[in-house]
């Protein structure tokens, strides 16, 4: 494991803990400066603990669902649930897949989630580096 300022890095599986970031400087992509479309997908869900979210995180690289999963600390999470305003300290996972494999990172979230209705968005890269999505398409099945 080697460790950044801020940052933890596990090589054997790709998973990010990222300490202190501010978010926007997470999601740093090099493109072209042209919008395209690509088949690239952002994946967010959340976990309740740590745990949850290396479990949920190393599930879905050993099963090829994902190239890489970037795990954001304690985010606080304000929501509607049940008729009740709910607060609750979340783990924020950034999952980088293809539109091919979403619905069974979509299938394994739900399976391995505690939540009755873990939360689960496809978001659409509409650009970036084109080394990165080539080594993305490499890492996923």
């Amino acid at each position: 494991m080697e460790s950044g300022e801020g940052t933890k890095f596990d090589k054997r599986r790709s998973v990010r803990l990222v300490e202190g970031a501010a978010l926007g400087a997470m999601m740093v992509v090099f493109g072209q400066g042209k919008p395209t479309m690509t088949d690239k997908r952002l994946v967010l869900t959340t976990a309740g603990s740590v745990d949850e979210a290396r479990r949920i995180a190393e599930g879905l690289l050993d099963r090829k669902l994902a190239a890489c999963v970037n795990i954001v600390p304690k985010v606080v999470s304000i929501y509607r649930w049940k008729g009740k305003v709910e607060e609750a300290e979340e783990w924020m996972l950034w999952i980088k897949t293809t539109e091919a494999a979403f619905a069974r990172v979509r299938d394994a979230i739900k399976e391995m989630h505690s939540y009755e209705l873990p939360e689960c968005m496809g978001l659409a890269a509409d650009d970036g580096c084109p080394a990165y999505f080539k080594w993305i398409d490499e890492s996923v099945e």
